[in-house]
Parts: C-alpha cells; structure tokens; sequence
C-alpha cells in the first residue's frame, strides 16, 4: 500500500442538540400533517434527489422516511425506530459524507399539548464524524422544515 492511499483515522465525535417549535394548531391535526401529508409540507428545499420527488412518511416501528423520484431514484432519510401515536417519533438516520458525516443521527419529534396548540420537540443526537457547524446546519434546517413548513402548511388549513 503506498503513503497516499494508507487509510487516516478521525476521532468520531457526539453531537446532541434540541429546538422547539410552537405551532398554532391542536396535536391531532399536527399528528396527522406530520405523518400522513409529509409530501404537502415538505419546503422545496430540502427535496434531496429531484426537485419533482415526493416525501412519504410510514408511522411505525421499521417504516420509512423517504423521498422518492419517478423512475426509480430515492433518498431514505430514516427508519422508524419507535412511533407513540400523537405523542412522538423516533428515528434512525445516517449523514452521508457529502452532507456533513459520516454519521448516525438519532432523531426525536415529540408532540405535547400546549394552551391551543402544539408544542413540537426536536432532539438529535449524531455521533461519528460530526462538527459544531454540522450541527448548526442541521438544527437550522429541522427549524426551518417545521416552522415554515409544517407549522405553516397546519396553519393554513384552518
């Protein structure tokens, strides 16, 4: 094996952040956006594979989280490890290298009344090859995904 391609070790690093989301609805009708209307919500933005892909989310133990393109192109954004109905989600993710990674990201959406609405709690935490700018790149994102899109496409409907 010759001096450039010998393998280089990096030390992994863990990485936990949280955000809140108030959004101005009542927790079954966020339930059901987040769930079961993905595709409507999701910001143009963050469609990863084709700008025309669609979002679908399967709500329980071993479903996905997934975009998928017409002929045959798709991105698995999470496993399901646990789903608690109207109550949370928690997933199982990877951060390819191009996206900040390579990582795990293990992902919490938690769901809690809050006067007339909902309060929304994002819990990640990432370990492997993650950096602080990662992180605030992530929790931008996921801010930016629930508020403007979730929270708004839940409000618009009434």
């Amino acid at each position: 094996m010759e001096a450039e391609d010998a393998p280089t070790m990096t030390p992994a690093n863990v990485l936990k952040y949280e955000l809140e989301v108030r959004i101005d609805a009542p927790r079954a009708k966020v339930w059901k956006a987040l769930t079961e209307e993905t595709n409507a919500w999701w910001l143009p933005d963050f469609h990863m594979v084709d700008p025309a892909s669609t979002v679908s989310l399967d709500a329980q133990a071993g479903g996905h989280l997934i975009e998928r393109m017409e002929g045959g192109g798709s991105l698995l954004w999470y496993t399901v490890q646990m789903c608690v109905p109207e109550s949370s989600l928690h997933f199982v993710g990877h951060l390819a290298a191009g996206y900040g990674g390579p990582a795990t990201t293990l992902l919490e959406l938690a769901l809690s009344d809050q006067g007339e609405g909902t309060l929304l709690i994002v819990r990640d935490a990432l370990y492997g090859n993650v950096s602080a700018k990662t992180a605030g790149s992530l929790e931008s994102g996921w801010r930016q995904l629930f508020a403007d899109g979730l929270g708004k496409f839940v409000a618009s409907k009434g």
